[in-house]
């Protein structure tokens, strides 16, 4: 039953992942992205990575595809003077070359399958795993063996913050 849900899993996500190279409209494939984003936290999750998955839907979908819909419905690129809103956003593109496109995908895919079958995968052999979480393992980490570094990136991050603003602030016009 896990490995059907597996596959579907791998289905929807490759689904939404094509149907966002084939629609022409931005906003829809911003929408797709968000269902292919899913998709991976789904197999996050199947892959007993639960703090992974956390992080995908908490990272990619609230942070990033939220940014990337705002950014999408607050731009237009307006052709006429009249602006017309029954029409959706889209960018037009062509499609010059697919054989470049075609070859760095199969080499990629190539490389990742024989990577795939020349691996041992120990955990898979020793019969049923049992199921741990992984948040309790990360946390603790992070507040004893990794304090210092986790200290450090997050005051770097509070530095670039504010300089970030200051920059905003200063370029205003008053």
């Amino acid at each position: 039953m896990v490995q059907i849900v597996f596959y579907l899993f791998i289905l929807f996500t490759l689904g939404s992942a094509l149907a966002v190279l084939v629609t022409k409209n931005v906003l829809y494939a911003a929408f797709f992205l968000l269902l292919t984003l899913l998709g991976v936290a789904g197999l996050f999750v199947l892959a007993g990575a639960d703090f992974l998955a956390v992080a995908q839907i908490m990272i990619y979908v609230g942070g990033v595809l939220v940014l990337i819909i705002f950014g999408v419905m607050l731009t237009h690129k307006s052709e006429t003077s009249s602006t017309d809103f029954t029409q959706p956003n889209q960018i037009l593109t062509r499609h010059r070359s697919w054989l470049w496109a075609l070859l760095v995908a199969g080499g990629i895919f190539s490389v990742l399958y024989r990577a795939l079958v020349r691996g041992n995968f120990v955990l898979l052999n020793q019969g049923e795993p049992m199921y741990r979480s992984t948040v309790d393992t990360i946390g603790r980490q992070l507040m004893t063996e990794f304090l210092i570094p986790f200290e450090i990136a997050g005051v770097l991050l509070l530095v670039a913050l504010i300089g970030a603003a200051t920059i905003a602030a200063a370029s205003r016009p008053k």
